[in-house]
């Protein structure tokens, strides 16, 4: 093999951009199926009961209508542990926007019309419960929460700390519901060949989707295969099987014939799972030199009451800053309403909003610098387990951002700057998130041409796995990246974590390096010769990864804002955004620093317009679509920077590559919000902060 410049570190193009832009890339829906016919679902219109009967004739009496699908007349799934996908299993009704029937029709149109002409009847709706209320006799403080990760953690008497500290803060902080919202809908072309399936679908895990699909239909795993090889984002929401995809399977089985579903954008808010809301207590005790002495920070979410499902919101507080005197706790209240699941960070998002506002509250309280106070408390091992940090940058961030940012010299007093009739105002806040890596398998071939195939199931949702990959791939190869051809997006590759978690390039490369260094040395052996019919290794990390060395694996990174709040109508505006992180080793500069760049936005939508309003009197929510739900549009970003510390650490993988895709949304809500109380003197606890909040603030301060 020869010896080339390495590519990883680079900032080379997408390898699929010219694909995306011409329309030649395929999407779920996209794929060329013959003889397709078209699934639309009928979904409840009570929130909790039974359903009595399903009258389809009205339905079937129309032109082009194939089947209407109900309870009585689907396959039988097998029981698994997210009951979100007993899909019209049974005539219970577990929340308003469940799927009661669903009908099958020769043309999109026709199946939407027909559905509207289903007629469903239910018994009496019984009393439902759909209000977060911290007041409820339900509330429950469950072991376990996502992630794996222990619901209540304590060390040391936070108790006594607190009462005994010389300053300190008790602040109580909200969030909202909020969804993910893709671009791309989620979408299932599904067609049955005897007992193999296959779906085109909008996944971020396709080798998990087979497993967990194969699972339901009692098939084994080789009859399933899903393919998904351009996904238009997901943002966590297509990282686990949703009811659709379910749906779509069944309605095959059905009608023996190929059947497309995509969800139309009102019916994914009920579908295809959401961020929960939460409402947090976070009490910090402090020394005068700034010093904490505790932390206790209490999050109560929301859950469905067929999953139990609870975010690991409290779990930065554990790590984040050095107390000899901790208290974490999770409590869930399990409601009438569609399951909650993983949103960009979830856990660390809503948690770090509460846990920085509230650091930002303890400096003021000492009269102490915000960046000065997380330096301070900078931890020398992880707080809750003792552990020794592979790498652990956050102060390395925080200077490199102040100074990029030109924090020298802030004057801290708030409420005092004015450009015209704007306040102006500046906040920053810290970042984490956790390198999660997980075993996954992959193969490498050399063909006679000289070129190179990687195969790996993978899926690029937008963040530029394939291209990454190829450059881990040609590095290990040793050979140019155009020589290369990467193919990701389907589970008949085997095992391979997911999209998610921000851990798939550093699973993913880790098993493309093993797999290419596998065939670097059969080619070695052979000096290089490639035998006619090809020469391929495959990688598996499963072993690698039982015998890590145990360390706390961490992202971090600091978040700097600038606002302008407007004094008549109490619009806020993020003028600049710089986010300074520290990831392991970046493999493409370019597509990493859109990935910090999507979170950061992603962070002031959180922060200024996501929030989806709640109905009690229907149990649903009220804006359902986009002209309802806000997200950030172009004018709402407006400076954005964002940067890295060359961080190397040995103790990850191979490539030495942490997780990039999360990191960015973490800190930023807080960091504005900290802002807007810089510039108008007026603290805001509660996500989103609308005009009108502000405008209140101002009128009652």
């Amino acid at each position: 093999m020869t010896t080339l410049d390495k590519v990883v570190g680079g900032a080379p193009v997408r390898i699929e951009g010219r694909d995306k832009v011409t329309g030649v890339a395929r999407y779920a829906y996209e794929y060329p199926v013959p003889d397709a016919v078209y699934v639309w679902p009928v979904q409840s219109t009570i929130v909790r009961g039974r359903v009595r009967s399903v009258d389809g004739a009205a339905a079937l009496a129309l032109p082009g209508v194939i089947a209407v699908l109900d309870s009585g007349n689907v396959s039988r799934l097998r029981p698994v542990q997210d009951a979100e996908l007993a899909v019209l299993q049974s005539a219970d009704v577990a929340y308003r926007g469940q799927i009661v029937a669903a009908v099958v029709a020769n043309t999109l149109e026709g199946a939407r019309e027909a559905a509207a002409a289903v007629r469903v009847d239910y018994d009496e709706e019984e009393e439902y419960e759909v209000v977060l209320d911290p007041g409820s006799p339900r509330i429950s403080s469950p072991t376990r929460v996502n992630a794996g990760l222990t619901g209540t953690v304590e060390w040391g008497d936070a108790e006594s700390a607190l009462a005994a500290a010389p300053v300190g803060v008790d602040a109580a902080y909200t969030t909202p519901t909020e969804h993910s919202t893709p671009m791309e809908p989620h979408a299932t072309i599904a067609f049955w060949e005897g007992e193999t399936l296959t779906l085109y679908n909008a996944d971020q895990a396709p080798w998990v989707s087979a497993t967990a699909i194969a699972q339901l239909f009692g098939l084994p795993e080789s009859a399933v295969s899903v393919v998904a090889d351009h996904v238009g984002g997901g943002f966590g929401s297509k990282a686990a099987t949703r009811p659709p995809t379910v749906l779509a399977a069944l309605a095959a089985r059905a009608v023996r014939r190929p059947v497309k579903v995509a969800m139309t954008r009102q019916q994914m808010f009920a579908l295809v799972s959401y961020r929960t809301p939460t409402v947090q207590r976070v009490r910090l005790g402090a020394e005068r030199d700034g010093r904490l002495t505790a932390v206790w920070h209490d999050a109560l979410q929301q859950s469905s009451k067929l999953v139990e499902y609870t975010e690991q919101t409290v779990s930065p507080s554990r790590v984040m800053y050095a107390t000899p005197n901790s208290h974490t706790v999770h409590r869930l209240l399990r409601l009438d309403v569609p399951t909650p699941s993983w949103m960009r960070a979830p856990g660390e998002a809503p948690g770090m909003f509460a846990l920085e506002s509230a650091m930002d509250e303890l400096a003021y309280a000492l009269g102490m610098d915000p960046v000065q106070l997380r330096i301070v408390n900078e931890p020398s091992a992880d707080p809750e387990s003792g552990l020794p940090f592979s790498s652990r940058n956050l102060v390395a961030c925080l200077r490199e951002g102040a100074a990029r940012f030109g924090w020298a010299g802030r004057d801290p007093t708030p409420g005092v700057r004015e450009d015209g009739r704007w306040l102006v105002g500046t906040g920053v806040a810290s970042s984490t998130y956790p390198v999660y890596t997980r075993a996954s398998t992959a193969a490498a071939y050399a063909e006679p041409t000289g070129r190179f195939v990687v195969e790996i199931a993978a899926a690029d949702i937008g963040t530029g796995a394939r291209t990454a990959l190829t450059q881990v791939a040609a590095d290990e190869l040793g050979v140019p990246m155009d020589r290369v051809t990467v193919r990701v997006g389907r589970s008949v590759f085997g095992p391979a974590a997911l999209a998610g978690g921000s851990m798939g390039t550093s699973s993913w490369s880790w098993a493309v390096s093993k797999a290419c260094r596998a065939l670097v040395k059969d080619l070695d052996e052979r000096s290089g010769v490639v035998p006619p019919e090809g020469l391929g290794a495959r990688a598996d990390t499963a072993e690698d990864l039982a015998v890590w060395k145990r360390f706390s694996r961490h992202s971090f990174g600091a978040q700097f804002a600038e606002v302008k709040v407007n004094l008549d109508s109490g619009q806020v505006r993020v003028e600049r955004l710089l986010g300074v992180f520290a990831c392991g080793r970046i493999i493409n500069a370019r597509t990493a620093r859109s990935q910090f760049l999507g979170g950061m936005t992603m962070g002031i939508s959180m922060a200024l317009h996501e929030a989806l309003e709640l109905d009690p009197r229907f149990g649903d929510f009220v804006n359902h679509d986009l002209a309802g739900y806000h997200i950030a549009a172009n004018a709402d970003v407006r400076g954005i920077e964002a940067h890295w510390i060359d961080e190397q650490d040995d103790e990850l993988n191979p490539v030495g590559a942490k997780g990039i895709g999360e990191v960015g949304i973490v800190g930023t809500a807080a960091a504005i919000a900290n802002a807007v109380f810089h510039a108008t003197g007026f603290r805001q606890r509660d996500l989103p902060i609308t005009l009108e909040r502000v405008r209140a603030a101002m009128r009652t301060g």
